[in-house]
């Protein structure tokens, strides 16, 4: 079993908020993204990016990942973002508006060292996430807020209308072996709909949610790790093929069981560790 990173709460704090940058050091959340892009004013760009790049150099968040999102490599700030939080070396950055392989091409020659993420937030990226993910990036995470306005689709509260994108993101993240974040929702009052939002994302496949606010963190943290009771399934799945260790097929409790289900306990486990650790 790989290396398990959990990445179920993706918290994005504005890089031109020192106080709310230094309070994510204390939060749960297990990504923290330190946001150069959406979240700060032009007039404050320059300045949000020293703080940003300080605040990465200097580490200090514990077991977060600890991600930095430029401005696109076509704006105005984007190619001093990249080269400046290239130095600082986070453990990743989110390239925003990528559209095509091409974006993550050009990103990728100028580092070798960082973990590339890459927003799937238009229509053109939907269409091309798989070769987005073949070109080189670690993650993809769905921009759900501008591709819906791109799209001119209104919001559901099911999200019925981005189901075929969630699937297309999922489907380019899984063929590729990388990770695949959820959007984010946007309303933080209404925890009902942002649980079921988690769990309809984890049912899609995703590994996380993108977050805006720290009070989310914990449903998407409960969201998006195994349950007791997947826990002891898995246990309980791992236990059989043990008993077992010449069977490809068996049954277990009613339950017709394969080696692929095996494989996905012990994944299911391998996750559960790592989330204990942090």
């Amino acid at each position: 079993m790989e290396n398990i990173r959990p990445r179920r709460s993706v918290l994005f704090m504005p890089g031109s908020n020192a106080r709310a940058m230094e309070k994510a050091r204390t939060l749960s959340c297990d990504v923290v993204v330190l946001d150069l892009e959406d979240a700060v004013a032009p007039e404050v760009k320059e300045a949000a990016r020293a703080a940003v790049c300080a605040a990465a150099s200097a580490r200090g968040f514990g077991h977060k990942e600890v991600v930095v999102r430029i401005n696109p490599l076509s704006s105005t700030w984007g190619a001093e973002d990249f080269k400046d939080v290239v130095k600082a070396k986070p453990d990743a950055v989110i390239l925003p508006k990528v559209q095509s392989a091409a974006d993550v091409t050009e990103a990728r020659k100028r580092t070798a060292d960082l973990d590339l993420w890459a927003m799937i937030e238009t229509p053109g990226a939907v269409l091309n996430a798989s070769a987005i993910a073949a070109a080189g990036a670690q993650c993809l995470v769905l921009g759900s807020n501008d591709l819906s306005k791109d799209l001119r689709a209104q919001d559901l509260p099911g999200r019925e209308n981005l189901w075929t994108t969630m699937s297309l993101v999922v489907l380019a993240a899984r063929a590729h072996g990388i990770s695949a974040i959820d959007g984010t929702h946007n309303d933080i009052a209404d925890k009902a709909g942002l649980d079921a939002a988690c769990h309809q994302a984890r049912a899609f496949g995703f590994e996380g949610k993108s977050l805006i606010h720290p009070d989310q963190i914990e449903a998407a943290n409960r969201a998006f790790a195994p349950s007791t009771e997947e826990i002891a399934a898995a246990l309980s799945i791992q236990a059989a093929f043990a008993r077992n260790p010449q069977a490809s097929v068996l049954s277990l409790e009613g339950r017709m069981l394969e080696r692929l289900h095996a494989e996905e306990a012990a994944r299911i486990l391998a996750l559960a560790n790592a989330i204990q650790k942090k």
